[in-house]
Formats: structure tokens, sequence, C-alpha cells
């Protein structure tokens, strides 16, 4: 809570000034339908470098940060005592992103340099961070693993070199968002850097949204969870007597 305080403080105290560069940006879709027949879609991130001046002599970057709701977790840390694992450690999490992804013009330290990254906290590993917690002394290696765990369900990404630049005006690229989506409204940050410093961002939002019998599923299971039961019963009882009389009938043949 202090460091975003402090972040919000540094913010309110940079003077409001013209930029000589501005993000003119859109993207291919901004409704994401989750329905059964879901496997994940692609999102195509496009725009241009809008200028007054001619543009200056100094190395130009582009990152785009596509995140999802974020959430607090409880990480737990497994430890083999008298030949058992047992939870022995658990830290808070807080503010973790369901789903990002960074996509960067070039190599990440290049195009974003460690002050920039820290102020707007652009990375994966610094959009993450725990609760103060006194009694633990690692408290990265918890972000570590959430990180990790992550990175393996494609949640989290970082594709370096990956937005096309031409002639320092117009980028494009493409993220992909998997099929283990979370529900709700996702930011597109872009961001414009000279020399790893941002002087121009853009903000932009995609719903995403359960439809069909998906949507009907998830509201019966969250506002009426005792027929969300009794019906998963039955279903599960229909296809199991479904199945017991089908092999009955092929056993006979």
């Amino acid at each position: 809570m202090l460091r975003l305080v402090l972040i919000l403080t540094l913010f309110l105290a940079v003077p409001a000034r013209a930029q000589q560069e501005q993000i003119v940006a859109g993207m291919s879709q901004n409704r994401v339908a989750i329905d059964a027949t879901f496997v994940g879609s692609e999102i195509l991130v496009f725009g241009a470098v809008k200028r007054e001046r001619p543009a200056p002599d100094s190395e130009l970057g582009v990152v785009v940060v596509i995140e999802g709701p974020t959430q607090a977790i409880t990480v737990r840390r497994k430890d083999r005592r008298f030949g058992i694992w047992i939870n022995t450690d658990e830290v808070r999490v807080s503010n973790v992103p369901s789903f990002y992804a960074v996509a960067t013009s070039g190599a990440f330290d290049d195009v974003v340099n460690e002050e920039a990254n820290a102020r707007r906290l652009v990375s994966i590993d610094e959009a993450i961070w725990i609760l103060d917690r006194p009694d633990i002394a690692d408290e990265q290696a918890f972000v570590d693993a959430v990180i990790r765990i992550r990175e393996e369900a494609d949640l989290y990404t970082l594709k370096e070199s990956s937005i096309d630049l031409n002639q320092e005006t117009l980028f494009s690229t493409a993220v992909q968002l998997p099929s283990n989506l979370v529900e709700g409204l996702y930011t597109a940050r872009i961001y414009l850097t000279r020399n790893g410093n941002i002087v121009s961002d853009h903000i932009s939002y995609v719903s995403v949204q359960k439809v069909g019998l998906e949507r009907w599923l998830y509201n019966l299971a969250h506002d009426q969870p005792l027929w969300y039961g009794l019906l998963s019963l039955a279903i599960a009882i229909i296809a199991g007597y479904g199945a017991s009389t089908a092999f009955r009938m092929f056993s006979r043949g």
C-alpha cells in the first residue's frame, strides 16, 4: 500500500507538459466472447506515432502490455517434514493480474530502463508485489512461484522484439489470449519510449465475458449453487445410466 501511495505521489508531482510525440492506436477487437467452443483468441494491436515536430535523434521503442483483472491470492510453500510434504509458510500476494502479456519492439531492458519500469510497473515482476511480512525472509521466492506457475499456463508472457516498428512511425503486434481467461475488463497499455524513458502512453480496454451456455452455467453456479449442484448430480446420473445401457447393448451384440 505504501508503494502505491509513493507511485501516485510521483505522478501528481510531475508538472503537465505538452508531449512532442503521441500515440494513436487501435485494436482488432474490444470484446472477447467465451463460449463452449472457445479455444483462445488473438488481439492485433496497431497504431502510429503522431508528431508535431521532427522525430528526436534518440532510440525509439514501443511496449504493449495487456493486463487482466487483478486479485489477491495466497501462496503456500511445501517442505518435507518427517517424510511427508506439508505447508510450512504462506504469503498473501496482492494485486496479482489474472493475465499479463508484454510485447516490445526490442530487448526489454533496451526499450524500458530500470527507473521507468519501476515507476510504471511495466514488467511482469514489477506488476506483482507482496504485502509486508517481516516474518518471511524470502518474499521474492513466492512472487517467483506465482510467475512461474502462470507462465506455464500461458497466462504470463514476455515477447521481446515482437512489435513491428516501421520508419519510427507505424507499429503493430499480435497478442495471444489463451482459453483459460478470467472474465472481466482487460487493460491494454501502450508505451512510447526514448532511450528507455517513457515519453507517451495510451490506454484501451478489452471486455472478456462468457456468453450462451457458459454464461448461464456461470450465473447458476454463483447465484444458485444448490440448483447448480443438483443439476450437476442429475447430469452425472443420466450420463452414467446412458453409458451403462450402451455398454450392455454392445456386450449383447
